[in-house]
């Protein structure tokens, strides 16, 4: 019996297509991006024979893992004329649980300071469980220089990963506090829910306003988001509802049925640590498909 059994070609590239999107998402950091991979890889799945795949799941993680580090190529050189401060693009809600845990912008941020074998030896392995012999296949290099990428790679996203667990019951009452605090301009509010050292982030693209680089520490957070309600106040109809944003707690901001930004808040030690905010619309189009 060939490798695809009684399931089928089909049956099989389904229930693996959360775990390549997510593989693709933490790769390139683009949803869509991701997506398009997938459509490739079910086109190289689609043609290949079934008696030369052992095994389905390490073929489709090779498939994908080499499309990414294709496309990583041609990223590098966007990202140099990138306009602004780059962020990968939001994961809301539902999204969330189809693409696995680990999906904090620290830490997907973490992993686009990695090189592209470094990441991809990286999530193969301490992610997705591919033992090391299969990476190897995979990036076409040895064992050894699988196990030594892998080990750089951790030692670099140890930052990204959640310091904190913040309860439900916090995240809402930060949340809903940050954002009655930010509608209105309440100043004294910001200063009792932002940390001293807090990093405001804000991805654009050139598209739309956002600082063009982080914003770090409270009086400057504080400043900036007095300066936006007083500047550029948001619409009196804006529609704004709490969502979970890369699996952390965020809002989305919405004016006549359209998502126009979503921030995602990082918290510990019962203050809000980081904002993402993100406004480029070209990120935000899955949000309004």
């Amino acid at each position: 019996m060939s490798a695809f059994g009684k399931n089928g070609r089909d049956a099989i590239f389904e229930d693996r297509r959360g775990a390549m999107t997510g593989l693709a998402y933490r790769m390139l950091g683009s949803r869509a991006d991701a997506e398009d991979v997938v459509q490739d890889a079910w086109i190289r799945w689609r043609d290949v024979d079934a008696d030369e795949v052992a095994n389905p799941a390490g073929f489709l993680n090779k498939v994908v893992t080499r499309l990414c580090l294709d496309r990583l190529k041609s990223a590098r050189a966007r990202r140099e004329v990138y306009v602004g401060e780059w962020l990968p693009e939001p994961v809301v809600d539902e999204d969330h649980e189809r693409l696995g845990e680990d999906l904090s912008v620290a830490f997907l941020l973490a992993l686009e300071r990695l090189t592209p074998l470094e990441r991809a030896a990286f999530l193969l392995h301490d992610v997705f469980d591919a033992p090391f012999a299969e990476v190897a296949k995979t990036l076409g290099r040895t064992e050894a220089a699988c196990r030594q990428l892998a080990a750089r790679a951790r030692e670099h996203v140890k930052a990204g990963k959640p310091r904190y667990r913040p309860s439900a019951e916090e995240e809402q009452r930060l949340t809903g506090a940050f954002l009655a605090a930010a509608m209105t301009g309440d100043e004294t509010a910001l200063r009792g829910v932002l940390a001293r050292d807090v990093v405001m982030h804000s991805d654009g693209g050139g598209l739309a306003k956002a600082t063009m680089n982080p914003v770090f520490g409270l009086e400057k957070a504080v400043r900036l988001m007095l300066g936006i309600k007083k500047k550029w106040p948001a619409p009196d109809d804006t529609v704004a509802r709490l969502a979970r944003i890369n699996g952390a707690p965020g809002i989305v901001f919405s004016h006549a049925g359209v998502v126009f930004q979503t921030m995602g808040l990082e918290i510990v030690d019962g203050r809000i640590a980081a904002v993402y905010t993100m406004r480029n619309p070209e990120k935000l189009a899955r949000l309004n498909s």
